[in-house]
């Protein structure tokens, strides 16, 4: 409950950042700038990190020597150490190779700072990883989430009130980033002391091979969300980056209740895959996909029957195509369909043939974006999003199936999906004359009251319509207790 509650105040905070404080404060030029470096850093740092965060939980407690416990946890402080050191000998030979990929010559004297953040990231994964060792997770889930974008939102005001400027901001951001592993660092090491030992455990061969695994699944998953950003930069003018940032944030929103989910379910899947209970896997299967749909499809509609208003209130500048942000959403309401796949895949003998097939869809997402960025812009980035989302998702449900005859959908499904584009479509006719803030108030309980009316006629999970009615009969209750 404290880490969903962390998680839900960060993203808060991240937005209080994302729509506000960037637009305002710094230039289009300058906020795509951040958002190329921050997205760049994020693709590098599974590289950098290669894949031992994930080692360490796997196999610490598989050892019951403490000499094996401390070679391991040896080998996640100082092999990243090596990959960074031959990553960053590599780049600096090839420096003007690599500068190429960059076509605005202003921010190549920035390039640098994609390293620093990606070695910063890569070693707070770790060091978290190292508390999660004693199942310390609150802390340094406050520090992924909330504490780097509180200081950004500290330095923004700074340069609000000019005791920064834009050039020191980029630099004092990256420090942000350095300061958060450092800190997590020493509370890693106050809860779990190393003892440095740099033999190899005896299984090593397994423990690179699920590294090298592990890597590919985190640079999968990162190359998913932020490809599009960096190679957006290298077709477009850099302040498109920004608009186009802001918009892939906005549909993030919708991602949020998957994520505090998948920390109940994930134990759970793992324990009825052991156990071979079929009949509770699939029960949680379909609940997990249709009570996701029903409330991710809920923020769905508030973002986008909201849209307009919402961008009344940012600089005209960052308008981004209501086609655009209807595609980056549909993204994640789709993969909200989807339940517990991922849990299931990543947890039973065939989640290599998940890497392959991301492997691939990687592929094709390089590829569909080298084609459409340049002759449709924001639109062909947006749309090569969609296919390869799609693709991705559909092999998911497929595989489940395949493997274990399993799949989450039912008519209710179908039922929902096709009520929740009718609201969408329905609401296009209807414009408020009030000022945004008025707008957005009088739009968001409407569609409040008629979409939960509607889950509760179609009834699409028993826990949805006990949880809903609850909370009308404690309405009724408190009316009435305030009118006697």
């Amino acid at each position: 409950m404290q880490n969903t509650l962390v998680t839900y105040f960060g993203f808060g905070v991240g937005a209080f950042n994302v729509l506000i404080l960037y637009p305002q404060i710094l230039s289009p030029q300058y906020y795509g700038l951040v958002t190329f470096l921050l997205s760049a850093g994020t693709l590098l740092w599974p590289f950098l990190g290669i894949g031992l965060n994930n080692s360490i939980i796997r196999f610490y407690s598989s050892y019951k020597k403490q000499d094996e416990q401390n070679q391991l946890l040896s080998m996640g402080l100082f092999y990243p150490l090596a990959a960074a050191l031959i990553l960053g000998g590599l780049t600096a030979i090839f420096k003007n190779q690599f500068l190429l990929l960059i076509t605005e010559d202003w921010i190549k004297p920035y390039f640098w700072l994609i390293f620093l953040i990606a070695f910063a990231v890569a070693y707070f994964e770790l060091f978290f990883a190292w508390s999660k060792l004693k199942l310390k997770s609150v802390f340094g889930n406050f520090m992924k989430e909330v504490f780097h974008r509180v200081l950004i939102s500290v330095l923004l005001y700074m340069v609000y009130i000019e005791l920064l400027n834009v050039n020191q901001f980029l630099y004092a951001l990256t420090t942000v980033y350095l300061l958060r592993t450092l800190l997590i660092k020493f509370y890693a090491f106050h809860l779990l002391p190393p003892k440095i030992d740099l033999r190899l455990p005896k299984n090593y061969k397994k423990i690179f091979t699920y590294s090298a695994l592990m890597l590919l699944a985190g640079f999968v998953a990162t190359a998913l969300l932020d490809l599009d950003k960096v190679m957006i930069e290298h077709f477009m003018p850099i302040e498109q980056v920004s608009i186009y940032g802001i918009g892939v944030y906005m549909a993030s929103v919708i991602a949020v209740p998957s994520r505090a989910m998948h920390q109940i379910t994930l134990p759970l899947t793992a324990k009825y895959l052991n156990e071979n209970q079929n009949g509770k896997l699939k029960s949680l299967y379909a609940k997990s996909s249709i009570n996701l749909l029903v409330i991710s499809g809920f923020i769905f509609l508030l973002i986008l029957v909201n849209a307009s208003e919402i961008y009344r209130l940012l600089p005209p500048v960052y308008t981004l195509a209501f086609e655009i942000l209807c595609m980056l959403s549909s993204i994640k309401l789709l993969n909200n369909l989807l339940g517990i796949s991922n849990s299931i895949i990543l947890n039973s003998r065939f989640y290599k043939l998940l890497l392959i097939t991301g492997l691939f869809v990687i592929l094709l997402a390089i590829g569909l974006n080298i084609y459409l960025i340049p002759r449709f812009g924001l639109i062909g980035a947006a749309v090569a999003s969609l296919i390869v989302f799609l693709m991705y998702d559909l092999a998911k449900i497929f595989m489940v199936y395949k493997f274990h005859r399993l799949h989450p959908l039912s008519r209710k499904t179908f039922y929902v999906i096709v009520f929740i584009f009718i609201l969408l479509f329905c609401s296009r006719f209807f414009a408020l004359p009030f000022n945004p803030f008025i707008n957005l108030i009088i739009q968001s309980i409407s569609l409040a009251i008629v979409y939960f009316i509607g889950i509760l006629f179609l009834k699409p999970s028993e826990e949805l319509s006990l949880f809903l009615k609850e909370i009308i009969y404690k309405l009724k209750h408190f009316q009435n207790k305030k009118s006697s």
